[in-house]
């Protein structure tokens, strides 16, 4: 039995006053019915509408008006950097990756392959563990995905 309920979500600077935190990686912050453990391991059941990309930063809304704040976990990740970060962003989105595009460099998943393509293109690769904060898609919330991602009949 879980200790809470949550069925909407709130985006950073829509809500303010957290009373527990949950830390979630960037694939745990996709979801619509999931279960998920605070960091004081009281547990939520999550059953949203429509499955959602949770950013850091934003909240889950509790059924009692409280609120659970959203933190990107550190995880593996790939810092790539180089002297044509431009032409590296581009081959990152060409193949639908997620990126975290700052003015020094890029993050990406600990995709090896992905990571070998690169720096055969000439960038420095280094493996690092720190939050990923991708950008969103192309129509501001939410996320990009690969060619193999799969629609369920509710998503249509």
């Amino acid at each position: 039995m879980t200790d809470y309920n949550c069925f909407e979500i709130r985006r950073a600077g829509e809500w303010s006053n957290s009373f527990e935190l949950c830390v979630l990686t960037y694939e745990e912050r996709f979801l619509r019915r999931k279960v998920i453990t605070t960091v004081h391991d009281e547990t939520i059941l999550i059953d949203l509408e429509h499955t959602t990309s949770l950013d850091h930063g934003d909240a889950l809304l509790l059924e009692d008006g409280r609120f659970i704040e959203v933190i990107a976990a550190e995880e593996p990740l790939l810092q790539i950097t180089g002297d044509d970060l431009v032409r590296l962003a581009w081959h990152v989105g060409n193949r639908h990756t997620p990126c975290q595009i700052e003015r020094e460099r890029l993050l990406i998943q600990a995709d090896p392959v992905i990571g070998h393509m690169l720096e055969h293109l000439g960038a420095i690769v280094t493996p690092v563990s720190e939050q990923f904060k991708p950008e969103g898609g192309a129509y501001g919330h939410g996320r990009t995905h690969s060619h193999e991602h799969v629609h369920t009949a509710h998503e249509h």
